[in-house]
């Protein structure tokens, strides 16, 4: 058995929402607090991401990703009791909160912690899971794993690139294909709308006249050693590619942004339930899962637009994570939300009576002039997308404990093209 050490908090992943719950964490009053992180260097996705738009909201000026970064690494040297384990792999965590680490420096290491917050983030949805025909040549690669190539080795990956999946990285690496020489032939959605952020189709495709091809998607690879060409097709509204339309597009770079999974491995472990609608975990107005004194937070719990978000919302688990050590978070009544019409998502999950909760909402699909009603609440939406999330903040006088739920509903609005 490893040895066993007796913590307060142990927060899993230090990317930028293990550190904003770590931080908050420390800021209220944790004194042992170990953040556990699986490679060398602390902030996740971000040093990789070197384009700017991070903290418009968090800080109210705009950073790069590993600027973004450092302002948190800064932020945990100053709380003495907050202890970093870097190259440190969680091999098992339990209901009763032990979490069991490896590491080249330590070995094997037992911690029994009060409470723990996950925070491993999500990775990206690979080629063998959208069952792409074809060979399997040298040149496919997806969106994150291509931004580290590119951003953190400096590698190049070819001189002509197609990309399928309109998800916010495979825009932004479109953007940056294109600044360091590569030619962008096209960016293909499977759906008739983006599921990118709008500014990100502006700044990214329409400024560098990158044509982005709606309800289209690949059909089949060609290439033996190297992608030499792949061909496209458009879609039915059943998402069958219609083979007599299709066409081929050559290059040698095939980039794949079609989708962020949660990473929950160990939440399953721990037997946290899953939301369907997420791919995480079921959380209450506090964060904490159906397992008591674990709590999710970042994009492990939901895939985020925007970092800002991700930071707001860690900060909320790891206060959250303090009250419950410090006792002042019992069992409480809480309500179960339902989603109602062009609702695709909603967390939190369970809204806990008598709580200001704010809900982080998608839609199905693109609309205007809807009224988005949750509970008894209200508030116009011009426009909504499944790309951007939709903010509502609901207060204990928007819910009537009577129904026994919480619905969230988009009506009155038109479908949006």
């Amino acid at each position: 058995m490893p040895k066993t050490k007796a913590v307060d908090l142990v927060v899993v992943g230090a990317g930028p929402a293990g550190m904003a719950a770590a931080v908050a964490a420390a800021e209220a009053g944790v004194e042992k607090i170990i953040l556990l992180e699986r490679q060398a260097e602390l902030g996740g996705i971000l040093p990789q991401c070197i384009h700017n738009g991070f903290g418009l909201r968090y800080f109210k000026e705009e950073l790069t990703g590993p600027e973004y970064a450092h302002r948190f690494v800064q932020e945990l040297k100053k709380h003495p009791g907050l202890k970093v384990k870097t190259e440190t792999m969680v091999v098992t965590i339990t209901p009763d909160r032990k979490v069991v680490t490896t590491s080249a420096t330590e070995g094997l290491v037992c911690y029994q912690a009060g409470a723990v917050i996950l925070a491993m983030g999500c990775r990206e949805r690979p080629r063998g899971a959208i069952n792409i025909p074809g060979t399997r040549p040298a040149g496919i690669y997806t969106a994150g794993s291509l931004q580290y190539l590119m951003n953190i080795e400096g590698f190049l990956p070819g001189r002509s690139a197609v990309i399928l999946g309109s998800g916010d990285i495979g825009l932004i690496m479109a953007r940056r294909l294109t600044l360091e020489g590569v030619r962008v032939k096209a960016v293909l959605e499977l759906m008739p709308y983006s599921n990118g952020l709008n500014r990100n189709i502006v700044q990214c495709l329409e400024d560098f006249q990158i044509p982005l091809y709606l309800s289209h998607t690949v059909t089949e690879i060609f290439g033996e050693k190297r992608v030499e060409k792949v061909r496209v097709a458009p879609v039915d509204k059943d998402f069958k590619p219609i083979a007599e339309k299709g066409f081929d597009l050559s290059c040698d770079t095939l980039v794949l942004s079609v989708g962020l999974i949660p990473e929950n491995e160990l939440s399953l472990q721990i037997g946290v339930e899953l939301d369907p609608a997420t791919g995480g975990p079921v959380v209450d107005s506090f964060y904490q899962t159906t397992v008591e004194g674990i709590f999710a937070c970042g994009n492990v719990a939901l895939v985020h637009d925007l970092v800002d978000d991700v930071s707001t919302e860690s900060a909320l688990a790891g206060r959250a994570a303090a009250a419950y050590l410090k006792g002042e978070i019992k069992t409480k009544r809480w309500l179960p939300v339902k989603a109602g019409r062009n609702i695709r998502s909603i967390v939190p999950q369970r809204i806990v009576v008598g709580q200001t909760t704010p809900l982080y909402i998608r839609a199905r699909y693109p609309e205007r002039n809807a009224t988005l009603h949750v509970g008894d609440g209200q508030t116009k939406q011009q426009v909504v997308s499944p790309g951007e999330t939709i903010y509502y903040t609901l207060k204990p006088e928007d819910i009537r404990t009577a129904d026994g739920w919480v619905e969230v509903s988009l009506e009155g609005g038109r479908v949006h093209d």
